[in-house]
């Protein structure tokens, strides 16, 4: 049997764990006032990826693309006593949205926002992680990739949100942004350096652990 995505969607959020009111708040403000509002991580993704986070439990994590700061929040919980987040965005005009809520957090102190062009900051980033989120602009995928590898200390997570693009990167004749993702998917998969896997939850997330 073959379920629709809405109605999978749907079983999914009704059976996961309930929805943290601040996340909550972020999601609705996002969609009242934010274009593009479905880039949102989302209850169900944002516990999958606390989980994965407080398994992990890391001292560093570097996050690409933090939009209006679901995923941020989800992330930090997992951080160990001493860890810090960074989070990466090109788009300063959502700060005043995020940052209240990393405020209202109480794990601010553990939120590093650096704005700017990603390709350009994380270069300049001296520090090392144990994880690593990219959710950022999809084209840049393969170039935040080869950025952060060699800052990713061994047994660390790389994961990378919106791998199957909506079914594109199952099409026969893809367009541009299908084949794009397919060929990122195809890169992490035969790197020798990673061990990858991708989860079909949402619009997909790959995990590659660093060897």
């Amino acid at each position: 049997m073959v379920f629709s995505p809405e109605i999978l969607n749907s079983y999914l959020d009704t059976q996961a764990a309930a929805e943290d009111p601040l996340l909550a708040e972020v999601s609705r403000e996002t969609y009242l006032k934010v274009q593009m509002p479905h880039m949102c991580s989302g209850h169900v993704q944002g516990i999958f990826l606390e989980m994965i986070s407080r398994m992990v439990r890391p001292r560093r994590i570097l996050e690409i693309g933090t939009f209006t700061g679901y995923a941020t929040l989800c992330l930090a919980k997992g951080l160990a006593d001493d860890g810090i987040l960074y989070t990466l965005d090109s788009n300063e005009e959502l700060e005043p949205i995020f940052g209240k809520y990393f405020q209202r957090s109480g794990m601010a102190d553990k939120i590093k926002f650096i704005p700017g062009n990603a390709l350009e900051t994380i270069p300049a980033i001296d520090d090392r992680f144990d994880l690593v989120f990219i959710d950022a602009d999809k084209v840049n995928y393969p170039h935040y990739f080869d950025l952060v590898i060699d800052k990713v200390n061994p047994g660390g997570y790389i994961l990378s949100d919106n791998v199957l693009r909506g079914g594109k990167v199952l099409l026969e004749n893809k367009d541009k942004d299908g084949l794009n993702m397919h060929l990122y998917n195809q890169k992490l998969a035969t790197d020798p350096r990673v061990q990858t896997v991708i989860i079909p939850i949402r619009d997909g997330v790959s995990f590659a652990r660093k060897l």
